[in-house]
Formats: C-alpha cells, structure tokens, sequence
C-alpha cells in the first residue's frame, strides 16, 4: 500500500469513527460455545472517562482485555484513533494497563517498577529519572523510587501501578476492577484520586467494574452491560435517573421495582395499576401502550413517609427499620409478594415508625418510572 492510499484510508477510518479516540465495531468473542461478547459496538470519545460496568461474566473485561490487545476478538475491529489494532500486539498499541492484582515485580524497586516500560522503549536514563520521579510525585509517593514494593502498603502498590501506567504517556488507559482490593474507606480516596489524575492528565480511559458506586462517582459516561452485549449507553445522571430497562434500573443504584399495568398513556407520562391496587402517574420513554404489563421504578430515597391528599400514596406495613446514622432505610410489606423500601436522609430529625406499624408512603409527582416487563 502506496504512502498515499496508506493516508486516505486512514483519512476515511477515522471519519468512519467520528474522531473517536477508541472506536469497537461488531466485536463478539466466544469461549468454547458461548459468546462472551456479542455483536459489540462502543465509541470512547479523546479524553473521556468511560466505565463498563455489569455483573461477574457480562463480558466487560473481556472487552478491555481486546482493546489491550491480551484477547483476539474473533470478528469485529478495533480502532485506536483511527487505526485499526486488532491484529497488533499489546505493546504496539499504545495503551497502559492498571490490573487488579498490581501486578508489580517485588524484587524491583519502586522507582524500577514505575520505569520499566520507558527502560523497555530504550529511554534514555536521564528522562527516565525525570519522568518516574513525576508519575510518582503525581500520585502522591514522591521520593519512593528505592523503596521495595512489598514494603508498601495495598493502596500503595496500588498508587506505584497507577503511575507504571501513565508514565509512559499512553493515549488510552485501561483499569480492570484496580480498587476491588482495597477497603472501603481507601477505594473512595483512590476513586477521587484517579478521576482527578486522569481530568489533569487527560488521558482517554476505559475502567471496568462492578461497583456501582464507581461507576457513578467517577465516570463521564457508563456502558451497562449484561451477557456479552450493552444494555444502555450514557451519562451517570441518565443511567441513573432514565434507565432504559428493569436490568439497569436495578443494577444501578436501589430500587422498588413494582410490576402494573399501564392502563392510560399521555405524552412522556402514564397511568399504572399497581399490583397494589395503588395507581400512580410514571414517566416513561414511549415504549409502553394501554394495556401492557410494566415494572414502576421508584428509588428508595425519592419517596417520603407518610401520605399527602396532594400527592400518590401506598400504604403498607413495616417489617424492618435500618438506621446507620446519616440515613435510616424503612422497608414495608405493601402485600404478601411487595416490599418497598424507603429512605430516610435524616433520620435523627424525626421519629421512625415501629415495626408493625401500618404507614402511608408518598411518591412525588415525577418520582415514578414505568419500565417494559421482563427486560
């Protein structure tokens, strides 16, 4: 292929791609039998912070391990900034890996982990030293080059993995689940540290995990995914607030899935039927008719104890009382197969009901989503 003919298709990828910084086209992946990746495509915009977030098995890191370059898709392509990579090895592509594990070598110094991939690219030692000792300064373990790694703490060979990354400046970074190691208290530090790192570096960055949490805090969008495919695509907000299906709606984030039947339908609103009996007014996104059998999201803490003659009320009977201090969590017996769960931000200003107690519960205007049945 002449210079010329290299350049035009190369020219006419990347539109194909609209500019993406990692673009997958029809990706499936099988193992033995099964599909772990099915029919996949995904655009990862320059610079953006995307997470595949799903249960064990959903395919999400599979689907980071063939961008790295560690798996073979079996058919589809993939794009890093236009060129397509599938066939090349993963140090060809330009991506850094931050794995679970570490995965640091113990009888090498902090400083010689962190420099190893520019010692691999045959750096000279002057920049080598330059550059370690500002990844590491970047992740908050300046002057730790001769420390070993076993001598650090989790969250420290944690921090020494992240800076092995982006020393080497790649133009996408990938995270396979880097925080599931880690106690509470340490993932929600590295969480705000690593979103931060990764906006003051802007480095395009791909995460995967099954933290929900994760996923909210610090991506700018997420792809929920579930058996090898992607369910919904978009921003946290609207992950959150206008979920597509019952399977994302109760993956992410708490929820009350109630099923009904939507037995009048308006413009972006319709009137439910309850198993209840209770009736309430729920948005939805034009997927429902008059007639069909749906679930109404309602997130615990979108609902309010006690009943208004202004607002949809569902009465029910309390069967547990949750209070961990700076929220209390009211679950109620609304019929013998109907529980829901109700959030209470401050529970120290009011008293909580008794178990046993017979209560009505408040659902705004706005608060109730009605979702397709089954999904």
């Amino acid at each position: 292929m002449t210079a010329h003919v290299r350049a035009v298709t190369e020219a006419a990828t990347r539109a194909s791609t609209g500019g993406s910084a990692v673009a997958l086209r029809g990706i499936r992946k099988e193992f033995g039998s099964s599909a772990a990746v099915e029919n996949l495509d995904l655009d990862v915009h320059p610079g953006e912070f995307l997470t595949l977030l799903g249960p064990s098995g959903c395919g999400k890191t599979t689907t980071l391990n063939m961008v790295a370059g560690f798996l073979m898709p079996d058919a589809g392509r993939i794009l890093l900034d236009g060129q397509d990579v599938h066939h090349l090895p993963p140090d060809r592509r330009d991506t850094a890996m931050v794995f679970q594990q570490y995965a640091l070598f113990p009888h090498l110094t902090v400083g010689q982990n962190v420099g190893y991939g520019l010692r691999m690219r045959k750096r000279p030692k002057v920049e080598i030293r330059e550059r370690v000792s500002d990844a590491l300064d970047r992740v908050g373990l300046a002057g730790a080059e001769d420390r070993l790694t076993t001598q650090l703490s989790g969250g420290q060979q944690q921090r020494v993995a992240l800076a092995r990354a982006i020393v080497v400046r790649p133009k996408v970074l990938l995270f396979d689940e880097p925080l599931s190691n880690l106690d509470l208290k340490l993932r929600e530090q590295l969480r705000l540290e690593i979103k931060h790192l990764q906006r003051e570096l802007g480095i395009t960055s791909i995460f995967v995990t099954h933290d929900q949490t994760e996923a909210l805090v610090m991506s700018d969008r997420i792809a929920v995914m579930r058996a090898g495919r992607i369910e919904q695509l978009g921003t946290p907000e609207t992950i959150y607030q206008e979920p597509a299906n019952a399977f994302v709606a109760g993956f992410v984030g708490q929820s009350n899935l109630i099923p009904g039947v939507c037995v009048e339908v308006g413009s972006g609103e319709c009137l439910v039927r309850l198993s209840t009996t209770d009736t309430v007014h729920a948005r939805h996104s034009g997927t429902v008719a008059a007639g069909d059998p749906v679930r109404v999201l309602l997130r615990p803490e979108a609902l309010r104890l006690g009943g208004t003659d202004a607002a949809t009320s569902i009465a029910g009977r309390v069967i547990e009382v949750v209070n961990e201090g700076s929220h209390a969590t009211v679950v109620l017996e609304i019929t013998p197969d109907v529980r829901l769960r109700v959030s209470v931000p401050d529970p120290g200003a009011l008293s909580l009901p008794a178990l046993g107690n017979e209560i009505d519960v408040t659902v705004p205007e706005g608060a109730a989503r009605a979702l397709p049945a089954g999904n």
